[in-house]
């Protein structure tokens, strides 16, 4: 198996760090060139699982303008110029819930695109997370949060409550590291 080669790149859009898009020129193993394989940039992030020390997990009722409408997440957000992973995990997590945790866990990195290019995602899980402050997220987004057993939140993601690709790709590791899939996923999403 061999990579592909690019041999030529035209800028379409570029908004600041939040999104480029580009036509790449690239050539196949097999010789074939594609002229116009797009390819989409956009600002990796990271995705919080956290834990109280109950055993609960925060989540977040909240309003997501792609899909136009109120869903259900995790905590979440993009990673600044210049920053760490896990410094923007502990920040996103204190902004959006108010809670904080000394018990940190890297669980994937996952890239959005395949084909496309993107971002990549983070997830952590967060254990024994305590509240210390109120929620101050400063943008644009009003956050309700729910706490949910590990198996109330399966059962919310298997049945579509919780629909983004990037919560699902970090509950399911964090689910597994806490040890607490009391059930298969098929015997949860059978009573979703």
């Amino acid at each position: 198996m061999r990579l592909w080669e690019t041999l030529d790149v035209r800028e379409l859009l570029s908004v600041g760090n939040r999104l480029r898009v580009a036509l790449e020129r690239v050539r196949l193993p097999d010789g074939r060139v594609i002229d116009d394989y797009l390819q989409l940039t956009t600002p990796s992030f990271v995705v919080i699982v956290a834990q109280r020390p109950d055993g609960r997990l925060l989540c977040e009722r909240q309003y997501k303008h792609g899909p136009r409408k109120i869903v259900l997440t995790l905590p979440a957000g993009t990673i600044d110029p210049g920053e760490e992973p896990f410094s923007t995990a502990k920040r996103e997590l204190l902004e959006e819930t108010g809670y904080v945790s000394d018990e940190w866990q890297p669980l994937s990195n996952r890239i959005m695109y395949a084909n496309a290019g993107g971002g990549v995602t983070y997830a952590f899980l967060a254990r024994g997370c305590r509240k210390v402050a109120e929620p101050n997220s400063g943008d644009l987004e009003e956050i309700v949060i729910e706490l949910k057993t590990p198996d109330e939140l399966m059962r919310a993601c298997l049945a579509g409550e919780m629909p983004l690709v990037s919560d699902a790709a970090a509950l399911l590791p964090a689910l597994l590291a806490i040890g607490t899939l009391a059930e298969s996923p098929t015997a949860l999403a059978s009573r979703a």
